[in-house]
């Protein structure tokens, strides 16, 4: 593997956890590996990986672009990821709320409806 690939497994497992990578590298196929590895790679070797700006930034951004594009889905996996990024629960409804004033209410809440559920989902496996 290369060494872009290595540091965005490492980054990836640092931000998501080792049970979610664990998760996905098991439902890795030869289909979709070539995927897998350019998201490694991108996204988590280069993007996740500069130290520009940190973690818990990252993860406000993330948030708050996934909400504002209506990509709900990967939602509850960045919000379980801000116990690990040190974005805080504060944090998170700052950035929602920007996502209202530039990119809709009803976006905005929706990601709040998901951050709530996943925070409540959170409390209870502590």
């Amino acid at each position: 593997m290369s060494e872009r690939f290595e540091k965005g497994m490492a980054t990836r497992r640092a931000v998501l956890g080792n049970a979610h990578v664990d998760r996905a590298e098991a439902a890795k196929s030869e289909f979709d590996a070539p995927f897998q590895t350019m998201i490694t790679e991108g996204a988590w070797g280069t993007l996740w990986s500069d130290d520009t700006i940190g973690k818990r930034e990252r993860s406000m951004l993330t948030l708050a672009l996934l909400a504002a594009t209506g990509n709900f889905e990967e939602i509850p996996m960045h919000i379980r990821a801000t116990a690990n990024t040190g974005a805080s629960r504060a944090d998170v409804l700052q950035a929602f709320m920007h996502v209202a004033v530039y990119a809709g209410v009803p976006k905005a809440n929706h990601a709040i409806k998901l951050a709530k559920q996943t925070f409540a989902e959170m409390e209870e496996t502590q």
